[in-house]
């Protein structure tokens, strides 16, 4: 099942799915390693010995990052964000994805990811992960338009979409959904979920957001960059 496609059930069907998915998978990608272009079978195999060594380049709307042997190109339309890496096999969902770079991060290390922005943002998005993903890793990472605080029941029901991992990269950006932003964290982010917030602080929209985000989760900071004013957060749900 591709996520945020619409699925009708019976509540019989609905029930069983509940009782026997913690979350549904799609089939593993099974395009093979000769289907990729030779350039950049060629690019991978001179940095593979650079696995560790996350590397970026820019040039004109175009940048180019190498994480876990892989070279990642991203086409710029908004903004770019930071990665993070985290266990393979997870089911992994992106708020806020832009332009891809943490959702291709997650899917080169093995996790099952959904990438998520609004409409608009989606064929760029689309493109970045296919650009990046195909070929190269267990599950074909899915995209799913996503409003924040708009129809989360309908389009992810609890009972069948459920995550291990919830990223976040520089969303807190200044704009006007903030309350929208919070109150979808909480909806995905249920026991046995970790979100991983990472935020460049800019404004004091920044600091009022992490006062509300620490009042809702069990909230650590894993790291702060004080130069860059960059700070990531690990949280759960209350108990």
């Amino acid at each position: 099942m591709e996520i945020g496609r619409e699925q009708t059930y019976t509540s019989g069907q609905r029930n069983e799915i509940a009782k026997n998915l913690v979350y549904i998978k799609p089939p593993p990608n099974i395009i093979q390693e000769d289907e990729l272009d030779s350039k950049v079978m060629t690019g991978e195999a001179l940095e593979r010995h650079n696995a560790c060594k996350p590397n970026v380049f820019y040039s004109l709307g175009m940048e180019t990052f190498h994480f876990s042997g892989h070279e990642i190109h991203i086409r710029e339309s908004l903004d770019s964000f930071g990665a993070l890496t985290w266990p393979g096999d997870k089911a992994v969902l992106e708020l806020g994805a832009g332009t891809g770079l943490v959702s291709i991060v997650a899917s080169l290390m093995g996790a099952w990811v959904t990438a998520t922005d609004l409409p608009e943002i989606l064929n760029n998005l689309s493109f970045n992960l296919w650009r990046n993903t195909r070929g190269r890793c267990r599950y074909t990472p899915q995209v799913a338009g996503l409003v924040w605080g708009e129809e989360l029941d309908r389009k992810f029901p609890s009972s069948i979409y459920n995550y291990d991992y919830i990223l976040c990269a520089d969303i807190v950006y200044h704009h006007n959904w903030l309350d929208e932003l919070l109150l979808t964290m909480k909806y995905f982010c249920r026991p046995g979920t970790t979100l991983l917030w990472a935020n460049k602080i800019r404004f004091q929209s920044d600091l009022d957001f992490i006062e509300n985000f620490t009042k809702a989760f069990d909230t650590r900071m894993l790291s702060e960059i004080p130069a860059s004013e960059v700070r990531i957060y690990q949280a759960v749900v209350k108990e």
